[in-house]
């Protein structure tokens, strides 16, 4: 990591002549074809392997990560993604054909395009500083855009390996890093792009979301949640411990999808409580502060806020709470509350605090986490299958994962968004290809097709209206009290089953149903 210069700092006046320069590049269509896609993103993966070391110790020195983590969640994440994108990559631009169309509409040869969407920015989060800001870049490279990523100033050390990886990998005219913190941000936005992607908090989501609506530029927003998870009494204690425990040790609970509260069924808590305890002990022997795996929080600021957030509870501490700021330390901490609108619940931690909420019933813990949070990024559902599927037909969230803590968004391929308040669009496997591609429609009207175009020119007369009928009018398979009209398989099918008796066999209705095909073809 030391042979890697530091980053230079931009002027905001530099700003400008930085976004035209990526806007001049896509308007030479050099990112169009496959090709230049394919050797930018071959490129990508060869400077990232080359500088994987240098990624996991900035990882280290900026969250504290280990090295083993860094790896799952961060660098190899980002391989991968660049692999399975490469591999794939020609079969998603290619180009669609319409669904379900008539004869008429056939002729035109009707399409979808998949373009590039233009000269894309991306901004970062800190959490993930990897995997989150290089995650949409593949992205834009394979779909063809041109970008400007803006990571977090509150990772400096991933920032500034990123900057050099994608310096010395990507085209330069097409592909910038710029670091900075809000005044380079604001710049950057006061520019018109094509497409905006910004990953971190809803209040800078809402800024963000509002200025690019002063140049109707769309926005993809990962934003945070309140995100629930609901242990019923049915639940097995010893699996949901263990499992939403390790959500609030991966990067010290630092996840945007993992829990921030829990709504259990007050029957399973103790043994919950107990089942905690143990899985505490056997995932961190030494206890949090002698875990070497174990990270810490991003900064002061942070800390403070989480450190303020335990001191408002009325809850009681039932484990952990010991901290330490001078080394940004924060123990993972449960804490059993009595109230929806404890200090724990009201915001999100984006922490290691694990606040508990017991329930009457399953009931009141749907009433709860949907007044909480109508529109979480992630929901976490734990107990029996009808009781698992009722909670996931009466709430909504970005993603779920059933018995599980955020499994939905480990995966890769599976695309990720939130929904409401945590966010709006997708990415990750394909999805991320989509999020930066516009699906043009195109047809192409041949000349020979004219005289059956003609009910389309006045003068409009009823001849041409009775042709045209002929030509586009659908007939509905349901009768007018909504009942879905049976065609005549059907009808033969039925009265094979009751009309012909007890008898009959199946194939003696699929003999009737192959006199019938073969009648009809003689007729057609």
């Amino acid at each position: 990591m030391d042979d890697i210069p530091p980053f230079t700092p931009v002027s905001i006046d530099d700003v400008p002549s930085i976004h035209q320069r990526v806007v001049n590049k896509f308007h030479t269509h050099t990112t169009r074809p496959i090709e230049y896609r394919l050797r930018q993103l071959r490129s990508f993966y060869w400077g990232l392997k080359d500088a994987e070391s240098a990624l996991l110790e900035a990882c280290k020195l900026d969250l504290g990560k280990s090295a083993y983590e860094a790896y799952l969640t961060e660098v190899g994440w980002v391989l991968n993604d660049i692999l399975f994108m490469s591999k794939n990559l020609a079969r998603f631009a290619k180009d669609e054909s319409a669904e379900d169309m008539d004869l008429t509409n056939k002729f035109m040869r009707p399409k979808i395009r998949k373009d590039p969407l233009g000269a894309v920015l991306i901004i970062g989060a800190y959490n993930f500083p990897i995997q989150l800001s290089l995650g949409p870049l593949v992205g834009a490279i394979a779909a063809g855009c041109t970008a400007v990523l803006k990571p977090s100033e509150s990772a400096p050390n991933a920032a500034r390996i990123m900057q050099h990886v994608v310096a010395e990998s990507l085209d330069h005219e097409a592909y910038q890093v710029l670091q900075g913190a809000v005044p380079e941000t604001t710049a950057l936005l006061d520019c018109k792009w094509d497409k905006i992607f910004y990953t971190g908090s809803a209040n800078v989501g809402r800024i963000i979301a509002k200025k690019a609506a002063e140049t109707l530029t769309p926005v993809a927003l990962e934003l945070g949640g309140r995100n629930p998870a609901i242990i019923t009494k049915n639940a097995d204690p010893r699996l949901a411990a263990r499992r939403l425990l390790w959500a609030k040790l991966l990067n010290v609970g630092q996840v945007c999808v993992s829990q921030n509260y829990i709504l259990i069924d007050h029957d399973v808590l103790p043994e919950f409580i107990r089942q905690l305890e143990l899985a505490l002990v056997e995932f961190q022997p030494k206890g949090a502060q002698g875990n070497s795996d174990y990270g810490k929080i991003i900064n002061e600021r942070q800390w403070l806020r989480l450190k303020e957030m335990l001191d408002s509870t009325s809850g009681k501490i039932l484990l952990g709470g010991n901290t330490d700021r001078s080394t940004l330390f924060f123990e993972p901490t449960v804490v059993q509350v009595s109230s929806p609108d404890d200090s724990l619940l009201k915001d999100e931690s984006f922490g290691p605090l694990i606040p508990i909420l017991p329930v009457a019933d399953l009931d009141e813990a749907i009433r709860i986490s949907n007044k909480v949070h109508p529109t979480p990024l992630g929901l976490y559902p734990f107990g029996s299958k009808s009781e698992t599927d009722r909670i996931l037909s009466e709430t909504r969230s970005g993603g779920a994962s059933v018995n599980d803590a955020f499994f939905h968004a480990s995966i890769p391929t599976l695309p990720f968004g939130g929904v409401g308040d945590s966010g709006s669009g997708s990415y990750r496997g394909r999805a991320s290809f989509e999020c930066f591609t516009h699906r043009r429609s195109v047809t192409t009207t041949p000349s020979w097709i004219e005289g059956m175009l003609n009910v389309r020119y006045p003068p409009f007369t009823e001849a041409k209206l009775r042709k045209l009928k002929k030509m586009t009018e659908g007939k509905p398979d349901f009768d007018r009290e909504g009942r879905v009209k049976k065609g005549w398989v059907w009808w033969l099918l039925g009265l094979g089953g009751s009309g012909m008796g007890e008898g009959v066999t199946r194939w003696a209705i699929i003999a009737v149903v192959a006199v019938a095909v073969k009648v009809l073809r003689a007729r057609i």
